[in-house]
């Protein structure tokens, strides 16, 4: 099949992807900007950020189940 007819031209070769910081403020734009100069710091953020959601999503749940009277803690794993 001739190239013409190929979505797209050449192929890319310095392909680089940022996150616009033109019009976003605070907490946003110091994300965007740790997203935009060093990767392995907003991995970090990545991984603590995700790790503190779940504990608060599992405390919560947690709460919300013993509030419901489904009590979890004093329950008896039997095991075989």
């Amino acid at each position: 099949m001739p190239r013409l007819v190929w979505a797209g031209g050449e192929a890319a070769t310095n392909l680089v992807v940022v996150a616009d910081t033109r019009r976003v403020t605070g907490f946003l734009k110091y994300f965007a900007d740790v997203y935009n100069t060093d990767p392995w710091l907003f991995a970090v953020w990545a991984v603590v950020i995700t790790a503190v959601w779940g504990a608060i999503l599992g405390f919560l749940m947690d709460f919300i189940m013993a509030r419901s009277g489904l009590d979890l803690k004093s329950r008896k794993i039997l095991e075989h």
